[in-house]
Formats: structure tokens, sequence, C-alpha cells
């Protein structure tokens, strides 16, 4: 079992309520969604593990276990092209869970036409797989969902 930390504070609002048709389906794999405070903070690490994929916008982190979690800060995000979000570490990093990544501003996402709602999803995972989802307010490094 894997405990995938909430990566960001602000209130869980499952996938459901992401903006964006890929992850609200569960196309990208199951999980759930954090609506962040506004103004700056720290994205931190879901899990333990190496960053596989690091972008300002968004990472990957594999654990010792091949399970691999995607943190989206913000969706359309990728069109920011990395204005406002300042990476923490580099990708090939080795990470604790609720280490920071990537420093940015949620607000300033907003204020630029775009959510900052964020996707953290169990990639590969069955959809069965992913359970405890936590509801309401959540800290970064609190739970917020198991992966059996």
């Amino acid at each position: 079992m894997t405990t995938v930390l909430a990566p960001v504070e602000g209130a869980a609002v499952g996938l459901a309520a992401v903006p964006d048709p890929v992850f609200s389906a569960g196309m990208v794999g199951p999980g759930t969604a954090i609506d962040p405070l506004r103004g700056p903070g720290k994205a931190v690490a879901p899990i333990a593990g190496k960053i596989m994929k690091l972008h300002p916008h968004a990472y990957v982190i594999v654990g010792d276990d091949g399970r691999g979690v995607l943190v989206h800060l913000g969706i359309d995000t990728v069109q920011l092209k990395g204005e406002g979000f300042q990476l923490l570490a580099a990708e090939g990093d080795r990470v604790s869970a609720g280490q920071p990544v990537v420093a940015w501003d949620p607000s300033a996402v907003e204020a630029g036409g775009r959510s900052p709602v964020c996707p953290v999803v169990a990639l590969d995972a069955p959809s069965e797989s992913v359970t405890g989802i936590v509801q309401g307010t959540v800290h970064a490094g609190d739970e917020l969902f198991t992966w059996d």
C-alpha cells in the first residue's frame, strides 16, 4: 500500500471538479484534486521516490515500488511556459514525501484566467485501487488517499 500525501494546502474537491475532461473523467488515472489556497506556496512530493518528470507546472514522482504519482499545478498552466513557477528540485532527484518540489502562486494562475485546481493522480492504477480519498480541507503533507 502507498500513502499519497496532499502536495498543496486547500480543499480536496475530487477529480470531477477539475475543469479538464481528461482529468475529470479519470483518463490519466484515479485520484483526487485540490482547490489550493490562494497566495504563494510550495507544492511538495506526495510520495518518497525519484522525480521522473519535472516541468514547472507538473511533476511525476515514482516510488521504490514503481508506482508513479502525477501532480499537476493548475489546468492549462503549460501555456505559462514556466512563468510563476520556481523549481526547488531537479528531475532525477530523490525526494522524501512532503519535501518541497515547486514554489508557485495559485492566485497568479487564477488571475491569468486559468484554474489553479491541482489533480493528484495515481498513474497506471486501476480505479478500485485508490481508496480512502480525503474530503474537505487538507494541508500540504496530510494524507490524501491510499493506493492498495
